[in-house]
């Protein structure tokens, strides 16, 4: 299972149907929650996902629309019996705020603290890259290797079967045969995660081939003076991220309370330069499935399409 659950899309100021900000990923055995504001512990249980499958959690930087729900969802966590390690990854320059945070969440938990202060590798298969905001902010990447999918007509052909297909798989060859004759390549899936940033390359290169790219709208395309006052995305800014990574599908969130429910005009802004992406514009409590696998090479794109 490898679904988005959106827990809140609000920015600073929440609305009576937007909640503050929240993600939870779940992907295969794991469940990485993004950003907790306010809230996210009573979102998770609208939303049915119990706060026992957190695995990890993700926080792009230590504004209060993005973190003051850690105490609740650490505590809840306790009050579950989690006994096995909670890992926490954030930006270093925030280790006084996320120390004073866990502080007042119940004790118990084992978490584990991981600051970061620059790009590169922070677990197996997640990727942090700094983002262009108002504080030391980074957007999270998590990707698949990529692997190859076996072909069972030409396995058939080449007379391999039973234990030589795992034999194959582990050394590449068997009997003359290649891996590469009986399979195809398969793309490791992508999921990206840029919050509070104006363009740069940091968001740039977590974007790219994303399968899903999950990227804040703060402000429309006719507030572009505040977005790059208070350093954020215009809806037509996170398209036009969507298609110059080649990403699949773009889900829009974190938007500013002064356009109220009126966000399917910034799904059609974003989906204007979008490229081949889709847009959703996300709305709280939603679940968005990973697109499926794509087949051979990572440029292949869907139709582009928009959801408000």
């Amino acid at each position: 299972m490898r679904e988005l659950v959106v827990l809140g899309t609000a920015s600073q100021v929440p609305t009576r149907t937007r909640n503050h900000n929240g993600y939870l990923l779940r992907w295969d055995g794991e469940g990485v929650l993004f950003d907790p504001g306010e809230g996210t512990q009573r979102q998770m249980i609208h939303a049915g996902v119990p706060a026992a499958r957190i695995t990890r959690i993700c926080l792009t930087h230590v504004h209060g629309d993005h973190c003051y729900g850690l105490p609740g969802v650490l505590s809840r966590m306790v009050l579950d019996g989690v006994t096995r390690p909670v890992h926490l990854h954030y930006p270093a320059a925030g280790e006084d705020v996320v120390r004073a945070l866990v502080s007042v969440s119940t004790p118990g938990l084992d978490l584990r603290l991981h600051p970061h202060s620059g790009p590169g590798e922070v677990a197996e298969g997640l990727h942090v890259r700094p983002l262009k905001h108002r504080i030391e902010t980074y957007g999270y990447l998590l990707a698949e290797p990529d692997g190859r999918t076996l072909l069972p007509e030409r396995l058939s052909a080449a007379g391999i079967a039973g234990p030589d297909v795992g034999r194959l798989q582990r050394e590449g060859t068997l009997a003359g045969v290649r891996l590469a004759d009986v399979s195809i390549p398969r793309p490791g899936q992508r999921f990206a995660f840029v919050m509070d940033t104006a363009p740069c390359e940091g968001a740039e290169e977590l974007a790219e081939g994303a399968d899903l790219l999950v990227a804040e709208s703060t402000f429309s395309d006719e507030d572009a003076g505040l977005a790059r006052e208070y350093r954020h995305l215009t809806a037509g800014q996170a398209g036009a991220l969507a298609a110059t990574a080649g990403a699949r599908e773009l889900v829009l969130t974190h938007f500013s309370a002064r356009y109220g429910d009126d966000v399917p005009v910034l799904a059609r802004q974003a989906l204007a330069r979008s490229g081949g992406a889709g847009v959703t514009a996300a709305a709280d409590l939603q679940r968005i499935r990973l697109p499926q696998r794509r087949q051979g090479g990572r440029n292949n794109q869907v139709p582009g399409h928009a959801h408000g």
